[in-house]
């Protein structure tokens, strides 16, 4: 039993081979819907070994054969399954032959040959979800190219979190260095301490580029001592960094920021990048998030604010709440449903982040949502279509009061902003999945059909 499935790529195959070789590939590659995480990543594709992690505190180690490896036609791994007293019957052995074949100068086919005990119905949509973040982040990588944008050190902060995770990994496979900066003692050659209250002078000694993502989570119950977290960890950390970068000369300081910035409620108004700022505790809170970068402004850093809405992973998020519930055919919409939903998925948010670091003419807010808001309504059928699910248990209005508290409620769970990317539409950005249904289909392994 086993699979077989293959692409072309519009790239050389000695870049495409490299790509599987640098640190990140095996993260960018790993289905977000499947309870494993990337724990080590193999340091060679000759002989390394990389390993997920898996529930119950198991390994599934990857083996790379030194006897198969032949670059840059192939590279083979073997699996094994750590943590068991025998090998679990049905599941292994597992031999995965990855090829690489000329079609011409510049298109390369991947193939992908899995010689497992598994169903190709378990194995095709993983294999899928794989050559499509191949094919998709190899072109978001070459229209950097083409635009000048190689070899640079990046700092991040927040890099941890399920964007900054992402982020990290694919711009470590498009050839950049990553500098982590942390707020623990640094255990890893690519850390470098972040004092947020008292930034080291040096902190951006050699960077090129800064993308700022730390900040406590906004979820949670709107009580003075959450909202003043979610300010202090936002404000003055970005002006001292921002005052850090203008110092040190970076030419570009993308931060984070939120859709926000708009308010809770804007009714039917469609919201691009000049609308006004709205009214609220996080409409507040993010101009002033905003404004904190001011400094790098003025002193001649191209600063980019990348507001964001609601970011759709399995790994985090309000998809990561709400597939349990659908999968158990207890969702439904919230209230009358009316409310407008300004999402994005996962890689079009890392895809943004992106450009704003090599679109030298990008600076200023961006809106990075998709292209098509939808109504709450619209959502939770949707993602109860593609989960072959009902979704036909409504959530009173009340309901998430309880738990957010009324301002929380108001400003998270009822909120109605209906935002579109009129900057990056303009700029004719190309998103990977401008519609909802596509993009949780992609996210969850679920094949149209």
């Amino acid at each position: 039993m086993g699979i077989e499935i293959s692409s072309v790529i519009d790239l050389p195959r000695s870049e495409v081979f490299a790509w599987y070789a640098r640190p990140g590939a095996l993260t960018r590659l790993a289905p977000p819907w499947q309870p494993v995480s990337p724990r080590v990543e193999a340091d060679s594709l000759s002989d390394g070994q990389a390993v997920l992690g898996l529930p119950g505190g198991l390994r599934w180690v990857a083996r790379h054969d030194p006897r198969k490896y032949d670059p840059p036609c192939r590279f083979v791994d073997a699996v094994t399954v750590d943590g068991l007293g025998s090998l679990p019957a049905g599941l292994l052995p597992w031999r995965h032959t990855h090829d690489f074949e000329v079609v011409d100068e510049t298109h390369t086919r991947v193939v992908d040959r899995v010689d497992a005990p598994v169903p190709s119905a378990v194995l095709r949509p993983m294999f899928a979800y794989r050559h499509r973040q191949l094919a998709d982040d190899l072109a978001a990588h070459a229209r950097a190219t083409r635009r000048g944008f190689v070899a640079k050190t990046i700092a991040v902060t927040g890099a941890s979190g399920v964007v900054g995770s992402a982020l990290t990994a694919f711009l470590t496979t498009g050839g950049h260095t990553v500098l982590k900066l942390v707020r623990h003692l640094p255990r890893a050659a690519d850390e470098r301490r972040w004092d947020t209250e008292d930034p080291a002078p040096d902190l951006l000694d050699g960077v090129d580029a800064v993308l700022h993502l730390a900040g406590a989570s906004i979820a949670g119950r709107f009580t003075e001592r959450h909202k003043r977290a979610v300010a202090d960890s936002r404000i003055e950390p970005t002006r001292k960094l921002a005052e850090i970068a203008a110092r040190a000369a970076v030419p570009v300081f993308v931060s984070a920021s939120a859709i926000g910035y708009y308010g809770a409620d804007r009714g039917d108004e469609t919201l691009g990048e000049h609308a006004s700022c709205g009214a609220g505790f996080l409409a507040d809170v993010v101009e002033r998030w905003e404004a904190a970068a001011r400094g790098a402004t003025e002193s001649g850093v191209r600063v980019v604010r990348v507001r964001t809405g609601i970011v759709q992973s399995p790994r985090g998020g309000t998809l990561r709440l709400l597939r349990p519930l659908f999968t158990a055919g207890l969702g439904g919409r919230i209230g009358d449903g009316r409310q407008w939903l300004s999402w994005i998925g996962i890689d079009d948010l890392v895809d943004v982040y992106h450009r704003a670091l090599w679109d030298i003419d990008l600076s200023g807010p961006i809106n990075a949502v998709a292209p098509q808001p939808v109504r709450n309504a619209e959502y939770t059928r949707v993602l109860a279509r593609v989960l072959h699910r009902p979704a036909v248990l409504p959530v009173p209005a009340f309901g998430p009061a309880l738990l957010l508290g009324a301002e929380g409620n108001r400003e998270l769970a009822s909120a109605s902003q209906r935002v579109i990317p009129a900057r990056l539409v303009q700029r004719g950005h190309r998103f990977r999945t401008p519609a909802l249904e596509p993009a949780l289909r992609h996210l969850l392994g679920k094949e149209a059909g």
